[in-house]
């Protein structure tokens, strides 16, 4: 990732002007990529970070901007997402927590070696939402063959169903957009 240096000179009349609020978004968003690149450059040289990003100033950067919009700092942005065969995903802790953070809950319903339901519910509805992972549908989907499903079935299981309920209940605080 190649970040330009803007200058603050630069910034003002696209601002300050209101000539066009989507340029002025875009030029904030990418001096928050250049920040977001000068600490990644940082941290990446530090036992600190996870072995992912280690070395990898690039996608220590991607990790910290994708966060960053749901609110996280740049050190937890960085623990709170895992490369998955090429592709960032939020750790399903990270989705509980920036949807608890926004008021919802999310709950454990069951859960075994076999099974784990959880469910939520929105700030401000009665409405339950609830997910249901098995080992036969972890199967069917070939999850069942890696090493983390062999090792810790359970909390497999517990993820995929806190992450699935966690999208349910608030995709616009996961994705850092305003619910209206």
């Amino acid at each position: 990732m190649t970040v330009a240096t803007l200058h603050p000179a630069e910034l003002e009349p696209v601002i300050d002007n209101g000539l066009n609020p989507a340029i002025a978004s875009l030029v904030e968003w990418a001096e928050a990529a250049r920040a977001a690149h000068q600490i990644a450059v940082s941290l990446v040289k530090t036992s600190f970070v996870p072995a992912q990003f280690r070395d990898k100033p690039e996608e220590a950067t991607a990790a910290i901007l994708a966060g960053g919009e749901v609110g996280l700092s740049p050190m937890a942005s960085l623990r709170s997402f895992d490369i998955i065969q090429g592709v960032a995903a939020p750790r399903a802790l990270t989705l509980r927590a920036v949807v608890q953070a926004h008021g919802h809950e999310v709950w454990e319903e069951k859960e075994s070696a076999t099974e784990a339901k959880v469910c939520g519910r929105r700030a401000g509805s009665t409405t339950v939402q609830s997910s249901t992972w098995t080992l036969d549908r972890a199967s069917r989907l070939g999850l069942t063959g890696r090493d983390q499903w062999k090792k810790q079935p359970q909390a497999m299981l517990v993820a995929r169903a806190t992450s699935e309920v966690c999208r349910r209940v608030a995709g616009d605080a996961l994705l850092g957009i305003p619910y209206s």
